[in-house]
Parts: structure tokens; sequence; C-alpha cells
């Protein structure tokens, strides 16, 4: 017995995930992504991973070799998140709050939670998805802010935790 594709999508909806903007290229020509599949895959070496989808127009932006950062997102960006799941086009949704670089000079925005500078390692096309590995080069953590999480196709702002 196979399971469909909608129950699955269903069923995946049920399961939290930060929300993130993946960006690659540089700040003169920038690209990025909403993205809530994002995970850790190791500490050693620091290497995370991130789905796109290979239909999507920025698929052929992120490529093995490239600089790719992955900012997370506070519970105040939300409306960042809907510039980068936008139709805008890419200069378009740099508009949206401050942009500088670290190591590998993908766009990093300044006012994120934390954001992993890497380099992409690999790339696993699975089904309708392209797995994109990351290897951390630099980071950057901002300010205490709540978290952004998407769960049940609805965006949920956790409170900022005590710790400094």
């Amino acid at each position: 017995m196979g399971i469909d594709a909608r129950t699955y999508r269903d069923a995946m909806a049920r399961l939290g995930a930060a929300v993130s903007v993946v960006t690659t290229g540089t700040l003169e020509d920038p690209a990025g992504f909403t993205a809530s599949a994002v995970c850790s895959v190791t500490d050693t070496p620091p290497t995370l991973l991130v789905c796109v989808n290979r239909a999507s127009r920025i698929r052929p932006r992120f490529r093995e070799g490239a600089a790719m950062c992955i900012n997370v997102l506070s519970a105040a960006q939300q409306e960042i998140s809907g510039v980068f799941a936008s139709a805008q086009e890419q200069h378009e949704r740099f508009a949206s709050g401050h942009w500088a670089t670290l190591t590998t000079g993908a766009p990093v925005l300044a006012e994120a939670v934390t954001s992993f500078d890497c380099r992409i390692e690999r790339i696993v096309e699975v089904g309708t998805h392209s797995v994109m590995f990351g290897a951390v080069e630099s980071l950057r953590t901002g300010d205490s802010h709540g978290g952004l999480i998407y769960f049940n196709r609805t965006y949920h702002m956790l409170p900022p935790s005590d710790e400094a």
C-alpha cells in the first residue's frame, strides 16, 4: 500500500520547522528563497542540508561549490518570509532587510536570529527536490529574539529565550 502525495504533505504540515531565507550569489547579483526544509546533518564538520523544489525557477542558481547562506528568521520577520516566497524578481526581494556578507560572499540578513554561511558541497536529486549539503564556513548569531516557526500551514511566533 502506497501513500499518496496529498496525505504525505498533510502529515508533514504537522512537523513544525524554523523558517529561513536561503541565499546565494553576491550582494550585486543575489538570489534567495524561503525554506522550512533545513536540517543539521553533523557538527563535525559543521554541515546543514536544505531542500529546494527542482522545478523552482531559483534552483539553477544553486550549484555545487557555490556560496549559500541559511538565514534563520525571527518572530518579527514573517513579512520577509512572504517576500522571499513570492513571485517578485530576485533583486526586489533583497529590498527587504539589511544585507551584508561573511566568508563566502553570499548575502547575510543582518537582522536574522542566526546565519550559517556555507559552501555547497553536494547536491543530491531525490524525487521532486534537490537536497543541498552546505559545509558551514562561518556563522553569525544575532540578538536574542523569538523564533518564527511554520506548523500546520501557519506561522507561529516563539518567545525569546532567557539565554543570552
